[in-house]
């Protein structure tokens, strides 16, 4: 009798059914009861629909300021040979890992009345928090790492030796940059935009202490589900899969980017 070859052993398949049940069950199950009762009347409300946008709108916002000012961060990043470079990115990386309270508690502590930067907004008459601008830098400080950290994987990856001859043809590094790095990489970059987009429309904990849950005002999609699940546990079912079904069509992208994207010498 043939033996198995170990990665078909059954051990192995069972083992990691656990995760896999563990993993999807969840979502097979908000799937089937989401849509049960008044789903349509939930998400046509104007609540709905108000959170809904603030959602979207927000989070276009964030990423493109992380688009903007962490592109070049990351080819920089991957540029750099500096012992210090190594100590930066895992600063920058910190964020994905904070707990959302510690997150919560960092942005008071910069933006708030009492922060950091309390009194320099104060003379420039700008509130911060419990404001859309509170919810848009909670969406840049919990996600940009995650297209930081994908945008940096793809500039590293590009052969050194292609940059080394467009220098040596007199090339500038702001034009190598535009014209070589950003084409090579560019369905990586749009694949790790996608990612980050999926993570700032989810963002939650954060959001509830630095921005507020302001109906009509700050109050995201995954703030309105908060809210539903006190008084109507159906409807935060079915707002949930609204949600869960936007962030699997942006992950589904972002896969499907990242499998074709290969960078080419």
């Amino acid at each position: 009798m043939k033996a198995l070859h170990p990665a078909q052993s059954p051990t192995l398949y069972g083992m990691s059914l656990v995760l896999v049940l563990v993993l999807v069950l969840p979502m097979i199950a908000l799937i089937t009861q989401g849509l049960g009762g008044d789903a349509l009347r939930a998400l046509s409300s104007p609540a709905t629909l108000q959170a809904l946008w603030l959602s979207l709108s927000t989070s276009a916002l964030a990423l493109l300021v992380v688009v903007v000012f962490g592109t070049p961060l990351s080819y920089l990043l991957s540029r750099s040979k500096a012992r210090w470079v190594e100590n930066l990115q895992t600063l920058v990386q910190l964020p994905v890992v904070l707990p959302p309270a510690v997150a919560g508690v960092a942005l008071l502590s910069t933006f708030g009345q009492k922060g950091l930067l309390g009194p320099l907004l104060h003379a420039m008459e700008l509130r911060i928090v419990f404001s859309t601008a509170a919810i848009v830098l909670t969406s840049v400080f919990v996600a940009g790492p995650l297209y930081v950290q994908g945008a940096l994987n793809a500039f590293s990856s590009i052969d050194e030796e292609l940059l080394l001859v467009a220098r040596s043809m007199g090339a500038k590094s702001l034009r190598i940059f535009w014209q070589i790095a950003l084409p090579l990489c560019r369905p990586a970059l749009i694949s790790a935009s996608l990612l980050c987009a999926a993570r700032a429309l989810g963002e939650f904990g954060a959001t509830l202490m630095f921005a507020g849950n302001l109906p009509g005002r700050t109050q995201t999609m995954p703030l309105l589900i908060y809210t539903a699940m006190e008084s109507d546990f159906a409807r935060a079912r079915t707002l949930s899969l609204l949600l869960l079904l936007l962030s699997a069509l942006l992950l589904a992208l972002s896969f499907s980017l990242s499998r074709k994207w290969r960078v080419q010498p």
